[in-house]
């Protein structure tokens, strides 16, 4: 606030302008009228002869597998529940992916295997080589019959043009932006994004996580090197949840209403794995996020693994993981050094200090562009998405997370985080900080930009 009334006194029509494109953090979908969509949700599926009763999608601890959980994790489920739109799902079968080829090689199969319908959501859908190869199986499903829909942020697939995706139209699907960054479209806008990375194959298989469609999530940006994410799959009731995501993000953007049995049916349990999907975005009135992580961190009891390739902590994550670190807790962060924003490494890197004083150990990873964005607490319990520990996943972004109580997801996850461990550099403590006057004098620079980055 005093940023902006600064701006305003010095460059009075500059900083009017400014505001107007970046300064407005709420998107007006706002809570209460999301909450009104989700009882209408809840309404029309209960209508149909498939659908369930309401209660029957609400949590219940009461239930036979949550008990199974350690009463933290319970306490922990109940906070995303009330913060968040979906309780905690059981009989979900979830596997992670750690390397592009995987990721890619296992969503191209399910998108060919579709019988009825395919819906992505993406940030990021590059008109390349990977594009094209996505595109051109997307063109061949919707000239078979299936119905296809992309949803594309307005920003982050600036460079998409409709040209790429002309074919695509053309065989029958359906392509969207979402808040497109032209005033003259509605719903426009510049600062919020939608960040989410989300796929779906006929309501019943599931993918979210951090990686974008594009050649550099295939390691081909030389100056970045190999380039590593982590996706998940997941089949069972939470893939139900993760639908009705896309069913609202698809509803802002084109206002074309997808509550049916098509589209929204009730999936069987498919495995073991517990699993709550949490929405985040500017149309809440809490940090969803944020919440989360505290409450996680403050309940850990060994150790907190984060691992994301942009980190500019607020100041209530940064007084979590100090004093989760005076607690005896062994807390290990992981960003990479190399890095397609240079701004963010160096406002993250003026953390630094005054986290390892505390206790964190932070790591840079030297060879390639760590784009995971995980979170593991004491190898029971892990945090999968779309979101980077920064101020903008924490209020200016829509992103969609995976919060995973599942033991064996963690242990993977943990023997991840140690294999990039191994190829890192831990930071030391300065023992005359700031350190170097130059990179101070850039890490403090960039600094003054963390409420935007």
């Amino acid at each position: 606030m005093l940023a902006w009334i600064l701006g305003f006194l010095l460059v009075p029509v500059f900083g009017v302008i400014l505001y107007f494109l970046i300064g407005e953090r709420k998107v007006r979908r706002r809570a209460r009228r999301k909450r009104k969509r989700r009882v209408y949700i809840l309404q029309a599926l209960h209508s149909e002869a498939w659908a369930t009763e309401k209660e029957d999608l609400e949590f219940k601890p009461k239930e036979p597998g949550p008990l199974d959980l350690d009463p933290s994790l319970l306490k922990l489920a109940e906070v995303s529940e009330k913060l968040g739109d979906f309780p905690l799902s059981m009989g979900n079968k979830v596997e992670i992916f750690t390397s592009a080829r995987e990721i890619y090689g296992d969503l191209l199969r399910a998108i060919d295997g579709a019988k009825h319908h395919v819906h992505l959501e993406y940030y990021i859908f590059r008109p390349d080589e990977t594009g094209r190869l996505f595109r051109d199986l997307l063109v061949k499903k919707a000239k078979a019959g299936v119905e296809v829909r992309l949803l594309l942020d307005g920003i982050g697939s600036w460079g998409t043009w409709w040209s790429f995706l002309r074919p695509l139209i053309d065989a029958g699907g359906l392509v969207e932006t979402f808040l497109p960054a032209v005033p003259l479209r509605s719903r426009w806008h510049i600062n919020c994004r939608n960040h989410r990375k989300i796929v779906l194959i006929d309501g019943e298989v599931a993918f979210l996580g951090s990686q974008n469609i594009g050649d550099e999530y295939r390691g081909r940006l030389r100056r970045l090197g190999p380039w590593s994410d982590t996706h998940l799959r997941i089949e069972g009731p939470a893939a139900r949840e993760l639908q009705e995501v896309f069913v609202e993000d698809w509803y802002f953007a084109s206002r074309e209403d997808l509550v049916s049995s098509k589209y929204l049916r009730r999936q069987p349990a498919k495995g073991d794995s517990m699993v709550q999907i949490v929405p985040s975005g500017p149309d809440q009135d809490e940090g969803v996020l944020q919440h989360i992580l505290f409450s996680a961190i403050s309940l850990a009891q060994k150790s907190i693994r984060i691992g994301t390739p942009y980190f500019v902590p607020d100041p209530g994550l940064i007084l979590a993981l100090q004093h989760a670190a005076f607690r005896g807790i062994k807390v290990e962060v992981l960003i990479p050094s190399r890095t397609d924003s240079r701004l963010v490494l160096w406002a993250g890197r003026s953390f630094y200090q005054e986290l390892i004083r505390s206790g964190v150990r932070i790591h840079e990873f030297d060879h390639g562009m760590l784009h995971s964005k995980t979170v593991s607490i004491d190898d029971r319990w892990s945090l999968i998405g779309s979101a980077n520990m920064d101020v903008r996943s924490f209020l200016l972004n829509f992103e969609v997370t995976a919060s995973v109580f599942d033991e064996k997801i963690s242990k993977k996850l943990a023997d991840d985080f140690g294999t990039h461990l191994e190829e890192s550099r831990e930071i030391s403590p300065c023992s005359n900080p700031p350190g170097p006057f130059f990179a101070s004098l850039l890490e403090g620079a960039a600094r003054l930009f963390t409420p935007l980055l």
